[in-house]
């Protein structure tokens, strides 16, 4: 490739800004600047498609299309800014910001306790700007990185992130390039990580352009959201450059600390070395040139372990993954949902297997797939697989949108925060779970294309149809759902609802505080199932230092023997007391265990011990 110069337009100083932008089945390329005065420039043809030039009285703020042929004109692929909309121009970026995070290096991968946002739910006004304010509730609750939902330029207003069709371009609405600057160097003032979400796997389908200017896509193979990007096929080089750029953008350009790659499951690539492995290697070395820690985290269906190897070891490198068998083990166990990819689990095996592992299904038959599915991921660290109880895939792709606190008791809420932040792995929270948001995170988009939105509304209706609910989804389209979805934040400080926020402080307390709990390891860690296959032990340890968590699903109060190792135990928390709003608890303060301790445990009961150091 002979084009060095970054993609898009770039604003070099004195007047002038440099273009670039990959065009390889064109004969021509022009810039049609609109602003501050109409003109039409030629861009010079470049090796393997390329075409660019250094054009002088080009600012920030100039509005500008690429023009095809000499016919047909075309948003930027690589805009950096759409002021209005995913249809019209893309406008020159200022790229000066005043930074004020020169000390901030990035914070260890198993420190990261993350919280989820969706930006235009997270407020009532939508913005970066908005949340900043509430970064130091977060940051008092004990959360060290916050995640946000694709912010890359989408129709409309309204829309989860997925149906971005402009990567390195910041949503308009939400602030922009500008808005998402500030935040992000608000939370490293603050000494939080920001991960962003981005989408590698597909574009959405409106204001898609990218196909007017080359072999972005590829139809050898096909995924849900139709033709697949070309990541190993004919100028498949260009493609990955484009994204790995955008990758590099949100590292470089914007201190991001982390990228959440979403569904990679929908790139198919067959090249000796992937574009992932390829991604990996390329913001790693950001990283390192930055002197900032910076982590990828795959999300994917696979149940692959190769993402999350060493390269050394035939892995890609990525450096954790999320972990969609904890989710469904813990919930299944919660509210016995069977319907749909629930129905492979269930069982307090399936649970303790994913305490002791990761992944639930490495190799087993699986009845939803009517497979085998899985591999075995023993070998890999307890810090490279996220956890959860609820995230915007899991509560969003319900029927209904509902979220875990329509669908379980106070308790089993409790319960549920206990397993994921007290487990050995990397925790994630949904935005409003810490005080039992009551709010839906139905699905939602604002498209202009009345086609689409049917052909939307058809789509969530097919979804559902595995799961076999008989209600009717949420019209995606109307604003009505959109609004439903943000955030009353007015109910942390109410019964309950402040009981469970209070919860969640001390739970991320002792994961910090308690060094058995705060050593993410899987081989200081042993796993028990009791009580009729009703409750697990989880004894972590960190010499001399061990803890003991016990977790009971069952519906009833249970009279058990638990295997505790012989000495002196002190219980550190109980969600049964009524300090927690629970129905009163018959466990002592203090026991003394002899390799066995009668209890009796509540339902949906959470206790953790610590064993009193011997003198």
């Amino acid at each position: 490739m002979t084009c060095r110069s970054p993609l898009g337009a770039t604003c070099m100083g004195e007047g002038s800004s440099q273009f670039c932008v990959w065009a390889p089945s064109k004969r021509s390329v022009e810039v049609h600047i609109l602003s501050p005065q109409d003109r039409i420039e030629t861009l010079h043809r470049e090796e393997h498609g390329y075409f660019q030039a250094l054009l002088g009285g080009v600012e920030p703020g100039c509005r500008y299309f690429f023009r095809l042929d000499g016919n047909m004109e075309r948003p930027d692929p690589a805009s950096r800014d759409q002021p209005e909309g995913v249809h019209g121009p893309s406008c020159v970026a200022n790229p000066f910001f005043s930074w004020e995070d020169e000390h901030w290096f990035g914070i260890p991968l198993k420190d990261y306790i993350i919280y989820e946002i969706h930006v235009g739910t997270f407020t009532p006004e939508g913005t970066f700007d908005a949340v900043i304010p509430h970064l130091d509730e977060l940051k008092d609750l004990g959360v060290s990185a916050i995640e946000l939902m694709p912010v890359a330029q989408f129709p409309g207003t309204r829309n989860w992130g997925y149906d971005g069709v402009y990567p390195f371009a910041v949503q308009v609405s939400y602030g922009g390039s500008g808005g998402f600057k500030r935040l992000v160097n608000a939370c490293h003032q603050r000494g939080l990580a920001v991960v962003q979400d981005v989408v590698y796997n597909h574009l959405g389908p409106e204001g898609n352009y990218l196909r007017d200017f080359g072999p972005y896509f590829t139809d050898r193979y096909r995924g849900p959201w139709g033709s697949c990007i070309n990541f190993d096929g004919p100028h498949s080089d260009q493609v990955r450059r484009f994204f790995i750029e955008n990758a590099l953008y949100w590292v470089g350009d914007c201190h991001v600390d982390a990228l959440r790659l979403d569904a990679v499951h929908g790139i198919l690539d067959f090249s000796a070395k992937t574009f992932l492995q390829e991604l990996a290697e390329a913001v790693h070395e950001e990283g390192e040139r930055a002197n900032r820690r910076v982590y990828l985290i795959p999300e994917s269906a696979l149940n692959d372990p190769k993402l999350i190897r060493s390269p050394r070891l035939g892995g890609y490198g990525l450096d954790a993954q999320w972990n969609d068998d904890f989710h469904h083990a813990l919930h299944t166990l919660l509210t016995g949902e069977k319907a749909g990819y629930y129905q492979d689990f269930g069982l307090p095996e399936h649970m303790a297997k994913a305490f002791c592992e990761g992944y639930v299904y490495s190799g087993e038959y699986s009845s939803y797939r009517k497979r085998r599915h899985g591999s075995s991921s023993k070998d890999i660290p307890a810090h490279r697989f996220v956890v959860f109880a609820q995230n915007h895939d899991q509560v969003g792709n319900r029927m209904l949108g509902e979220r875990l606190s329509r669908l379980v008791s106070l308790e089993g809420l409790k319960l549920a925060a206990a397993c994921v932040i007290l487990s050995p792995f990397i925790p994630l929270l949904f935005m409003g779970e810490e005080y039992g948001e009551t709010a839906p995170f139905p699905y939602f988009i604002s498209h202009s294309d009345p086609n689409l939105v049917e052909a939307v509304r058809q789509g969530r209706k097919e979804e559902f149809a595995a799961f076999g609910w008989k209600e009717a989804p949420p019209d995606p389209q109307e604003e009505a759902t959109f609004l439903q979805a943000k955030l009353d934040r007015t109910l942390r400080g109410k019964g309950d609802h402040r009981v469970l926020y209070l919860f969640f402080k001390e739970l991320i307390r002792h994961r910090k505080d308690i060094p058995p709990l705060a050593r993410l390891s899987k081989d200081h860690m042993s796993v028990s199932i009791f009580a009729k296959g009703r409750a697990l032990l989880i004894r972590r340890w960190s010499e001399p230092e061990e803890a003991a968590l016990v977790f009971h699903f069952g519906k009833e109060p249970q009279d058990i023997d638990l295997p505790l190792p012989r000495g002196a135990w002190i219980k550190g928390m109980d969600s049964a007391e009524a300090a927690w709003h629970g129905s009163g608890s018959a466990v002592p303060g203090n026991v003394a265990s002899e390799g066995w301790v009668h209890l009796t445990l509540a339902p949906h009961g959470f206790l953790l011990f610590l064993k009193e150091k011997e003198t």
